[in-house]
């Protein structure tokens, strides 16, 4: 009997074994692709929706035209003001907010930059980008998706919308492409093991896992800090 038992432990500290070393693996890296290709595609709809809203305002560009002659010729000067200051607010809801020269940056910047502003959030953001650089578009969109999507989340657990701000930099220093994002949070982030924890439940660890292993897959520098109100994240990825 006691034989039967000990073959019995074996053969499941064996199968554990395989599962770890085989069966695990598989699926990590089978959700962290899923959770990429949802993630890119988000990006897609939210670039799509934004560029959407642009050509339908160049679409009505005439009619708004039109409208503004008419006023004019019947010597409505405020109602033709009053047009104007609508059309001023629209446009500013669609207008490119930064050109930074690359287009994949430009692209996911300025969809994340309109849901920031949605959210009644301070944003300060500087960035410029060669367009082409030695980074793969889907990496850049994935990396930057993340960085502003954890700053969002962060920000919008604080009540007060006075106190939510973004602060994002992106440039090339020495060769290398930096990227820092400074925002407000509820609190102080807590760490485990030497890695910050997430507040928000599913896939969202997956984000962070997913800019460790770009970082890594570059052979960069990534520095995340924490203080009281306070989170900022560091990224340093060589172009040559």
């Amino acid at each position: 009997m006691t034989f039967i038992v000990a073959i019995a432990v074996c053969l499941l500290v064996f199968i554990n074994f395989l599962l770890w070393r085989f069966w695990m693996p598989w699926y990590v890296e089978r959700r962290i692709s899923r959770f990429q290709n949802e993630l890119v595609d988000r990006h897609y709809n939210e670039v799509e929706i934004m560029y959407r809203k642009m050509r339908g305002w160049r679409h009505d560009y005439h009619n708004h035209i039109q409208a503004l002659k008419a006023y004019l010729s019947l010597s409505q000067n405020e109602q033709a003001v009053s047009y104007l200051d609508g059309l001023e607010k629209d446009l500013a809801a669609v207008d490119t907010v930064l050109k930074t020269g690359n287009v994949v940056v430009d692209a996911i910047l300025n969809s994340k930059l309109s849901l920031i502003q949605e959210k009644k959030i301070a944003v300060d953001a500087t960035a410029v980008v060669p367009g082409n650089i030695a980074i793969s578009g889907v990496d850049l969109s994935v990396l930057i998706g993340n960085l502003l999507d954890n700053a969002m989340e962060a920000c919008m657990e604080i009540a007060e919308e006075k106190e939510r701000f973004i602060r994002i930099y992106i440039d090339i220093i020495k060769k290398q492409l930096y990227i820092s994002v400074t925002n407000s949070m509820k609190g102080k982030a807590g760490k485990v093991g030497g890695h910050f924890l997430s507040h928000k439940e599913g896939s969202h660890g997956f984000g962070l896992y997913r800019i460790d292993g770009i970082v890594a897959k570059y052979g960069g520098f990534l520095n995340r800090q924490t203080e009281e109100g306070v989170f900022a994240t560091e990224i340093m990825l060589p172009l040559v």
